[in-house]
Parts: C-alpha cells; sequence; structure tokens
C-alpha cells in the first residue's frame, strides 16, 4: 500500500491554488481614477488679490459721498472738503512706486497687511474730526499713503511675478476689482449716509479693510518658488526666490530717473493723468452732488454710479483680452476719444429723473473706465522689464496726480459758478488730447521683436 505512494511521484496543489497569484504579483484591481488637477497656485493668490482690493474700494467710493454731509455738518466749503480728496488721491499715486520697491524689499504679503491697518486707522479716526485739518491728516494722509501701497503697482507686481501667460486677461480681472468693491461699496454706503449718518459709513469701511488683514497673511504669498512652482506659463523648474533688494526708496527713484529720459514715460504719465482727471477726480468725487445739484436723490446717483462698476468689471476685463491680442497704443487712443465724446454729453443728461440716455451713458462709460489700465501695463513692460511694476507705480502717480487736481478743481469750479458744467466740457477736451498723445507712443523693444517674428 505504500509502495504505490512512494511512486506517485511529488504532490501538488495546482488545482486547487490555480486562482492564486504567484509570490510577489499583485491581484488584479480595477484601474485607478486620476485626481482631478488643480488650478495652479497663481490662480487662488490672484484671487486673494482681488478680494483685497475689493475690500479696499470702499475708501474710494465714500468721498463723493461725504461732501454735502460734510457741507452741512461743518460748514466747510466744497472746495475745501476737496482739497482733503486731492491729497488723498494724490499720496495714492505718489506711495505706489514706493510700495512697489518696499514690496521687493519685503515681500508683498507684509507690505499689503501693513498697509490695510494704516487704512482702517485713516478711516476710524474721521468719526472724531472737528476741524478739516484732520480731514486732511486722516482721510487725506493716512488713508491715501495706506490705499497707495494697495494701488494698481500692487495688481502689477502679482502679476509680473506669478504669471507668463494670460498677464493681461489677469491685469484686467485685478484692474476691475476696484470697480467691483464700488459697485458693492457705493449702494450700502450712500444707504447709511442717507439713512443714518456719514460716522457709521467711514467705520463700515474701516471695518472692512481690517477684516482681510487675516486672509492676506493667510493665503497671499510672494513668489511662484515660495511654493515650489514657477509661474503661471512659465516653462522649466521653478525660479529660485531672489534676494531682497535694499534701498527700496533709491529704486524707486533711481527707476523714475532712467524713465523719464524716454519720451514713452512722458507720453504715458500724461495720458494717465488725464485717465486720472477724468475718472477718480471728476466722476468718482463730483457725479454724485453735480447729480444732486439737479434734484436727484443721493442713493440714485450712488446707484448709478455703482452700475458704472458693473459695466467697468466687463470693460476692464475684455481690455485685458484685447491687450493680449491688439496694439495697445491703439487700444488706448480708441478708449480716451470714447470716454471725451462721452463726458461732453453728460451735462445735458443730468436730471431729477433717470431717463435711458443717462442709462446709456452710465453703460458707454462703465465699459471705458478704467480699460486704460491693462494697455498701460502692457506697454510698460514691454519699455522698462524688470522695473516695469515700479515705473508703472510712477505712471500711476501722475493718474492721481491728475485726480488730484481735478477733485480740487472741480469743487473750486462748484463754488465759483454753482455748476460743475465748465469741467465736464474740459474733461472731454482732454481726453481728445490723450487719445493723440496714445498714438505717438514708441513701442517696445519685445513688442518689436514679436512683430518682427509674426
Amino acid at each position: 500500500m505504500t509502495e504505490p505512494l512512494l511512486n506517485a511521484g511529488p504532490v501538488t496543489q495546482t488545482t486547487e491554488l490555480s486562482g492564486a497569484p504567484e509570490q510577489g504579483e499583485q491581484p488584479d484591481r480595477p484601474p485607478r481614477r486620476a485626481l482631478p488637477r488643480l488650478p495652479h497656485r497663481a490662480w487662488s493668490v490672484a484671487a486673494v488679490a482681488f478680494v483685497t482690493i475689493i475690500g479696499t474700494a470702499g475708501f474710494a467710493s465714500l468721498p463723493g459721498l461725504l461732501i454735502d454731509p460734510l457741507h452741512d455738518e461743518f460748514g466747510w466749503s466744497r472746495g475745501t472738503i476737496g482739497f482733503a480728496v486731492s491729497v488723498n488721491l494724490a499720496l495714492y499715486g505718489l506711495t505706489a512706486p514706493f510700495a512697489a520697491a518696499l514690496m521687493d524689499r519685503f515681500g508683498i504679503r507684509k507690505v499689503i497687511a501693513a498697509a490695510l491697518a494704516v487704512i482702517a486707522t485713516g478711516g476710524g479716526l474721521t468719526v472724531f474730526m472737528t476741524e478739516p485739518w484732520q480731514l486732511i491728516l486722516c482721510w487725506g494722509v493716512l488713508v491715501g499713503l495706506g490705499s497707495g501701497s494697495m494701488a494698481l503697482a500692487f495688481a502689477a507686481t502679482v502679476t509680473n511675478r506669478w504669471f507668463v501667460a494670460q498677464r493681461g486677461l489677469v491685469t484686467g480681472i485685478l484692474t476691475a476689482g476696484g470697480a467691483s468693491g464700488q459697485l458693492i461699496f457705493l449702494p450700502l454706503l450712500s444707504r447709511i449716509v442717507e439713512r443714518h449718518d456719514w460716522r457709521p459709513a467711514a467705520l463700515t469701511v474701516a471695518i472692512a479693510a481690517l477684516a482681510i488683514v487675516p486672509l492676506v497673511w493667510l493665503l497671499l504669498r510672494d513668489y511662484p518658488s515660495d511654493v515650489g512652482l514657477a509661474p503661471y506659463g512659465a516653462d522649466g523648474p521653478p525660479t529660485p526666490r531672489p534676494a531682497p533688494r535694499r534701498g527700496a526708496a533709491r529704486r524707486a527713484v533711481k527707476a523714475l530717473a532712467s524713465a523719464s529720459r524716454t519720451g514713452t514715460f512722458w507720453l504715458l504719465a500724461g495720458t494717465f493723468a488725464i485717465c486720472g482727471a477724468s475718472t477718480n477726480g471728476l466722476v468718482k468725487t463730483h457725479f454724485v452732488p453735480a447729480a444732486h445739484d439737479h434734484g436727484m436723490p443721493v442713493t440714485a446717483a450712488a446707484s448709478l454710479l455703482a452700475v458704472i462698476g458693473v459695466f467697468d468689471i466687463i470693460g476692464t476685463v475684455a481690455s485685458g483680452w484685447f491687450t493680449d491680442r491688439f496694439d495697445a497704443r491703439r487700444l488706448l487712443a480708441m478708449y480716451y476719444a470714447l470716454r471725451g465724446l462721452s463726458l461732453m454729453f453728460l451735462p445735458i443728461l443730468l436730471d431729477e429723473a433717470v431717463h435711458p440716455p443717462m442709462i446709456f451713458f452710465i453703460v458707454f462709460y462703465g465699459l471705458d473706465w478704467v480699460a486704460t489700465v491693462p494697455p498701460t501695463m502692457a506697454l510698460c513692460r514691454e519699455q522698462y522689464g524688470e522695473d516695469s511694476a515700479i515705473v508703472f507705480g510712477w505712471v500711476l502717480a501722475s493718474h492721481q496726480v491728475g485726480a488730484g487736481v481735478v477733485a480740487f478743481v472741480g469743487g473750486m469750479a462748484r463754488d465759483a459758478f454753482g455748476s460743475y458744467d465748465l469741467v465736464w466740457y474740459g474733461a472731454g477736451a482732454l481726453c481728445a488730447i490723450a487719445a493723440l498723445m496714445s498714438l505717438v507712443i514708441h513701442r517696445g523693444p519685445k513688442a518689436q521683436g514679436a512683430a518682427a517674428t509674426a
């Protein structure tokens, strides 16, 4: 009985284990589903910048709503109030190039967080003022200095560092942040001023600025290399973070000295000064009181100004898209010409009620409000390379100086003539001059090279 068993050969378990994998093999599994690809971190940084610009837009929206209340409560002339606004606008612009250099030295996050704190302090202290110099100090100096660091140089710095592709589009989106904030804040603040007082409105914008500080500190990053990435649209590995550049003020002045030797800088600065005069200085500051002079309720006038913000968003984003595809100089010429034409018609459109022609003006003017920013930034990049954000800061300074002059002159003209009509016509004529200036700007080396290879 044992012999057959001994001669049977080795016993195997092939039949029993035929379905089992051999050692080292993995059992068959369904293929894993690929995880959805997350957007590049540059887009989240741009989103934080967009929200930050929105949050500080309340300070740009409030001056036009304060002219009549401050005049009624304290008896201050519109020229005096306009002077405080002009100081704010001028410092807003003059701070921008130094802020861009400070961002290179200390980082975007630290500079923006400090600027928000200064803005909130200046806005909050206005509720205690009783003299005109206090308005000039709090709203003119503190808010002007803080908001200057939040100026378009901030958008230019974020765009230059985080994006290679889609720069024009991102510039348009970030520029539209101011209009988006205007859309949010103007109706709210006008209702607060009309139903309560101007002081709660001032506190509202101060609290909004403070609320953004944690968001900036936690989510904003200075360079793509901080999170191990290359800029959006760049080829190759991440570029190491550059060493901090010392001497921010010296670098800002040096960039100005270098750029001022070129005719392009003065043409860009001149056209952008007219841009500021015909937008922030005139319409944003004086549209509401001018409409109120014709019997239009303050809330209705502020709502119209907010609607400008709606179409400003569309126009600015579209302008960024156009800037990626067309000659920036011709775009600027078209924008300024159309803006000047619309301002010439405004005096005959103002009335106690809102009629369809006024709605057409609001839509038309809104599409053009800051559509000039993307092509102006693009021309700065073409001409001035690594210093383009600082040079654009100086160009922005001219924008705000122009805005400040017209904010003051507009108030003086209203005190002297009892009407804003002369100011509207003057601004329209200046826009026609800016259109002509835009056409004689020279293309930068990068744009000429791209045109040669096309």
